[in-house]
């Protein structure tokens, strides 16, 4: 390849940004409200990319359709609201990614399955939103990832092809909306994978195992 791709898509969580602190404190802040026993960091990690009621689940055994699992769940959210970008920060390297894509003229954004409610506070709190060519939640669609409806809305916001567009994920759905999407997908598997999960099956085109590399892989393809 020797063309500048027209936009660089992230995922959010596990990829973009390191969330799970902040989601470790939330849920423990729960345990403690209700009595139980701390989970450690290492365990949630593993859960944060299935979103909050995975991690509500596996922190407190209950599934989600037993009678308890709604009222944590929103009590979960309610926390979350006020600890949403106290710990969480971009993965190592990202930075300076993002800083070269700009000086490289190559928009980027983000397409995630968080709803507009949290995402939006923690982009802002981040310094991101406004450097975003694109925030594309579910609340701007009718179908989530796995679905590539909102990559083919990211790429309209930002006025690119999606053929000639990168995707980087943390999760096989990412992976499948950005296959789906013809884009060139990029699985990061510093993210956060869920236990005994091999990457390898995802189909991805390339892989990273820390977020330092994803810049100096785009140098490589692009020739840039």
């Amino acid at each position: 390849m020797t063309n500048k791709p027209e936009s660089v898509l992230f995922d959010l969580d596990g990829t973009l940004i390191d969330t799970a602190p902040d989601f470790h404190w939330v849920i423990n802040q729960l345990l403690q409200e209700e009595g139980r026993e701390s989970v450690s960091y290492e365990f949630l990690r593993t859960y944060v990319s299935n979103g909050a009621r995975a991690m509500v689940e596996a922190a407190f055994g209950f599934s989600e359709g037993e009678q308890e699992f709604k009222r944590l769940h929103q009590r979960m959210l309610e926390i979350y609201l006020t600890h949403l970008d106290v710990d969480s920060q971009l993965f190592p390297g990202l930075d300076n990614c993002l800083e070269w894509l700009e000086d490289q003229g190559i928009s980027w954004g983000v397409v995630t399955n968080k709803p507009e409610l949290y995402t939006t506070p923690v982009m802002k709190g981040l310094n991101l939103l406004d450097r975003a060519a694109s925030v594309v939640c579910p609340d701007h669609v009718n179908e989530r990832k796995p679905h590539p409806e909102a990559l083919f809305l990211a790429c309209n916001h930002i006025g690119c092809c999606a053929e000639k567009s990168v995707y980087v994920g943390d999760h096989i759905r990412d992976i499948e909306a950005g296959n789906r999407a013809g884009m060139l997908t990029v699985a990061a598997t510093y993210g956060y994978l869920n236990q005994d999960e091999d990457p390898k099956q995802w189909q991805a085109d390339h892989y990273i195992s820390s977020a330092t590399e994803l810049q100096p892989l785009l140098q490589s393809l692009y020739k840039l």
